[in-house]
This record gives structure tokens, sequence and C-alpha cells, in this order.
């Protein structure tokens, strides 16, 4: 099967520009968006981003061009100066509501929302989460966040990319903390958007616990995480009586990256448990290694699925010791689970029964 066209990044940048630094916030530069493609829309991606246009309006109508730049940070770069203007403007507005509204100090700060949008297909969505997103006033969501999810996002809120793949942070999570508190400091509902489930690999108690601190009250709506949509999908039951008693999910990625994955204990290769994996392509083949030393049979069903629940799902199922030879050969990317575990040959799809 063929992959999904491609959009390469772009940015308004005109060489002759010079970079300036700029205060935001009172508080260190905040860095924002690249015309990045999400890897669910590649082909609707400059549809997608026009949500975005009130940030760069005025460098659009002043650039005649779009060159493709050879370095990210530069990008980076360029962004935040196409963005900081606006984004404090925005904070002035909604100070200024408030004050005319009763003043700052009989109202308290706004609210934080994280919120998760499920694997990838909207009708996933919570309906406490549609109401949510159809009432925020600024919404910071990431690169997993489908183009039919943001179509349901009121008319008269601004959206914001903050969105993060490997060898490109458009925001740093110490920069997206600050966005989220100047914004609630400021009486805004803040939604903070997310594939998944805010909690399960999405950094969302970090963002919680930083906002909690400041006194920002923070509420989570949880989405179906990776695992249960798409397994679902796929008609693979996580758990089955007398097959798998227990599912694990890991996290493919290191904290200090690099190509070895978290440390795997000796339990997590129980054959009678089901193992799945987040952002495991690229520490696969050492995983795979790691779990068939801890005793897992080699032989074991697995299945690696790109785009989950989205109409660009792709699927590959193989036993575990071919399974990292089949991705390369499929050409599987980011982002694709990972299952392993006997409840895999349950599906209807599995080929190797």
């Amino acid at each position: 099967m063929a992959l999904v066209s491609r959009i390469p990044s772009i940015s308004p940048y005109s060489g002759a520009t010079q970079l300036r630094k700029i205060k935001s916030f009172g508080l260190n530069p905040i860095f924002c968006i690249n015309y990045a493609s999400s890897p669910f829309t590649e082909k609707h991606s400059i549809e997608r981003y026009q949500r975005d246009s009130w940030i760069y309006k005025n460098e659009l109508e002043q650039s005649g061009s779009c060159p493709i730049l050879p370095d990210p940070s530069y990008v980076r770069d360029y962004d935040i100066a196409l963005q900081l203007p606006e984004l404090n403007k925005m904070l002035q507005v909604l100070k200024e509501k408030r004050e005319g509204e009763g003043g700052c100090d009989k109202r308290g700060p706004g609210n934080v929302f994280l919120v998760g949008t499920g694997p990838g297909d909207p009708e996933l969505l919570t309906v406490k989460a549609l109401r949510v997103i159809q009432n925020a006033d600024l919404l910071l969501y990431d690169r997993l966040v489908s183009n039919e999810v943001l179509e349901l996002v009121g008319p008269d809120a601004k959206l914001l990319y903050v969105g993060k793949t490997a060898g490109y942070h458009s925001r740093t999570q110490e920069e997206i903390h600050q966005l989220l508190l100047s914004f609630a400091e400021a009486g805004a509902n803040v939604v903070r958007l997310k594939g998944g489930d805010p909690l399960v690999f999405g950094r969302g108690g970090e963002e919680m616990d930083f906002l909690q601190q400041k006194g920002i009250q923070v509420k989570v709506i949880p989405g179906i995480t990776a695992a249960s949509g798409i397994s679902a999908e796929l008609g693979i039951p996580l758990t089955y009586r007398g097959v798998a008693n227990t599912v694990r999910f890991l996290t493919g990625h290191s904290r200090k990256g690099g190509t070895d994955p978290l440390f795997v204990a000796e339990n997590a290769a129980d054959p009678d448990s089901t193992l799945v994996v987040y952002m495991g392509l690229s520490t696969l083949p050492s995983l795979a290694s790691k779990l068939i030393h801890h005793g897992l049979p080699t032989d074991t069903p697995a299945v690696a699925i790109e785009r989950g629940t989205t109409p660009q799902q792709r699927v590959v199922f193989a036993e575990l010791k071919n399974l990292a030879h089949e991705i390369i050969s499929h050409r599987l990317e980011s982002p694709t689970l990972i299952i392993t575990g006997k409840v895999v040959a349950l599906s209807p799809l599995w080929p190797l029964c």
C-alpha cells in the first residue's frame, strides 16, 4: 500500500528578515507554530492551519513566497517573532474584558481543561470533550489532533499549535506551561487538546501539577487512549479469560531519548499478559530483543498499527521475532502502536491462525 503523500514543512520566513528577541508575558520568550504537518492529516495540512492564520495574517499579506528552511531552529525562532505580538494582544483583550465585567480582584482565574481527543477518529470524542472544545477561548493542540476535531472548535476561539515531533518541538514543555498559566490568569477558558488520553504518556500530569501549584483549577476530560481505541478497531481484546489476565502500557522512549527503550522488567515479558507499546517504532528492535531475552516466546503474536482508527490506518501482523523486519518492509511511520500477546491472534484479521 502506498504511503500517504507528505506536505513539507514551510514557513513564511524571508531571508532578509532579522530575528529579534521579543519579551512576552514578562517571561522568557515563548516559541510557537511551524507549518509542520500532522501525521494524521498531511493532505489537508494547509486547510488545517488556516485556523491559525490569525497569527500570520499580516506577515502572509506582505510575503509573496514561503521557502522551505533547512534548519528548524530558524523556523522556530521566526515563528515566535510572528506570534508573540498577537498573543500579547489577545492577552490584553482578555484582561480588559475581565476588568469591564467586574475586575480581576472579584473574579478568579479561568479554567484549564486537559482534553483527550482519542486515537484519531473524531466520533470517539466524549460528549463532555465536545462541549468544552466548543466553548473555549484558546485551544493549544498537539500534532495528533485531527482536522475533524479542530473543525468542531467554536468560530471565535483561537487555535495555537504546540505539537512535538522527533527533532522539532514547536514549543518546549516549559513554554506550554507558561502559555496555559498566562491565559488562565487572564480569565480565559483554555483547552489543551491532546491525542489519546491526557494522562497516558501525554505529559498531562506535568501540566496539571504545574498549574495547580500556581493556583489554577485544572479539569481533566479523559479520552480513549490508543491502546483501547485501536485494539477495539482490530477486534483484539486486551484481556481475555484464560489467555491474558493483565495488560501493560509501555513507552518506547526513555526519558533521556536515544535508541534504547525504558528498562523492561522480567514481568513485562509475561506470556499471559498483553503488552502495548506507545511511541516504539525506533526502539522496537531493542525492545523485542529484551522481551525475548526475558522469556517471551519468539512466536508471540504481535501487530503494529499506524494511524489507528483513521482512514489512513495501516496494519502489520507478525510474530514477535519478525515484527521489526515487517515494520521496516512496510515502511510504517509514526504514530504507530505496537501490541504483543496471545490476544492478538484472537483478532479476526490475524493471518497466521
